[in-house]
């Protein structure tokens, strides 16, 4: 009974490790390049890239980060999920260019993967699990 518990919830501590990272990095990665960020924001035509930018940051770490640890999970995996969705559309919308529509479906299925955390949470090796 315990090795039925305990193979699923690493499992999904597992999975949690490997989503979050790319959203853990990418802030990360954001943050060490605000300047070159914002030109990249200015040149999709985004509104206010200079205030977006930190948004997107803290999206992105804190997202991470609670998918990571399990913590309101639903939660950050909705946000996120909503988010790489947008992301697809405004950063990777050329689909006549392969590179763009790879990475417009590779965005497509993380915002899958995000729904089916937020459809099953966390599993038992999270901070939900102790509030539960």
């Amino acid at each position: 009974m315990c090795g039925a518990l305990i193979m699923p919830s690493m499992a999904m501590l597992l999975g949690r490790m490997l989503l979050s990272a790319i959203f853990i990095q990418a802030g990360l990665s954001k943050l060490l390049n605000v300047g070159g960020t914002i030109a990249y924001f200015e040149s999709l035509g985004m509104l206010l890239p200079s205030v977006v930018i930190w948004l997107v940051i803290a999206l992105e770490v804190l997202g991470g980060l609670a998918i990571l640890l399990g913590y309101r999970i639903r939660i950050a995996a909705g946000l996120l999920c909503l988010f790489t969705i947008l992301a697809a559309i405004i950063g990777h919308s050329a689909w006549n260019d392969l590179i763009h529509f790879q990475a417009f479906m590779k965005d497509l299925a993380i915002a899958g993967g995000l729904i089916y955390v937020a459809a099953n949470g966390a599993g038992l090796l999270a901070f939900d699990a102790r509030r539960d």
